[in-house]
């Protein structure tokens, strides 16, 4: 009886796993570039956490790990994870609205920056009464700063940007008064009336309220030996009255140099 000849078998593995060893190949690479991703993630949130610690203490030393789950742990870490969430948000809900804990926190820090004015605002107050030239000022507190408002007939005949001789007394009461916030920013405003002007040194009202600002920034930092670096003149002619501009009464409002001295929040 004939023998059947054996079928010779093909060499080389099947097909099939060629294919599947592709396949599984992809996915080690895929899973490889997600954990090389995380990883490059979590170093770089340790570096900003180890930087947050140095520079504002917010971390005491060792306290910048992160947990299994991504999370960063230790004393003071809860305010860097709210803060990431803050800034991943931008502070708003699903509506578009700052959520309650971030009103909650504006509403402090503006309530605090308040009390900060109030305060500097009283003792200003004392010191320009002991001056006898506080019915000359106008006193407001914000949140943000103090304001004096010193009227621009009694600093400067009209049109003109050279302090009256009679003024310097109330702008020197007025610097001392102010001095202790020197470190502090100081604006120094120049504000008009809505009257044109057009001389050869003021061809506008900016102009005019430019150079009364700038007067009496002159003198704080020249007389009165103010940080320069602290101080800022700036002009608004007649852009942002506090009267009707209708009435002598009211123009005679608006012609005003306002000076405003930043909390230590603010500045």
């Amino acid at each position: 009886m004939a023998k059947r000849k054996q079928e010779d078998v093909p060499a080389g593995s099947p097909a099939w796993m060629a294919t599947f060893s592709d396949l599984m190949n992809l996915l080690l690479c895929f899973f490889v570039l997600l954990f090389s991703m995380s990883t490059v993630d979590a170093q770089k949130f340790q570096e900003v956490a180890a930087s947050l610690a140095s520079s504002f203490s917010i971390l005491p030393s060792g306290g910048s790990a992160l947990s299994d789950e991504g999370i960063l742990v230790g004393s003071g870490a809860s305010q860097l994870n709210e803060l990431s969430d803050f800034y991943n948000n931008m502070g708003l809900n699903m509506d578009g609205e700052f959520d309650e804990s971030m009103k909650t926190a504006m509403e402090e820090v503006e309530q605090q920056g308040l009390e900060q004015s109030e305060k500097m605002a009283e003792q200003i107050e004392s010191y320009l009464e002991a001056a006898n030239v506080a019915d000359q000022v106008e006193i407001t507190a914000t949140s943000k700063y103090v304001m004096l408002n010193l009227n621009g007939g009694i600093l400067f005949n009209s049109g003109s940007a050279d302090l009256r001789e009679d003024a310097l007394q109330l702008i020197s009461s007025v610097s001392n008064a102010i001095y202790e916030y020197n470190n502090n920013e100081i604006t120094v405003e120049g504000h008009t009336d809505n009257l044109p002007i057009n001389t050869s040194l003021f061809p506008n009202n900016r102009m005019l309220s430019l150079y009364r600002a700038y007067a009496v920034y002159d003198y704080l930092v020249n007389e009165k030996k103010f940080d320069e670096k602290s101080l800022i003149a700036s002009g608004r002619g007649d852009t942002v009255p506090i009267a009707s501009n209708a009435t002598a009464e009211g123009r005679a409002q608006n012609r005003r140099v306002e000076i405003k001295i930043y909390n230590a929040l603010n500045s």
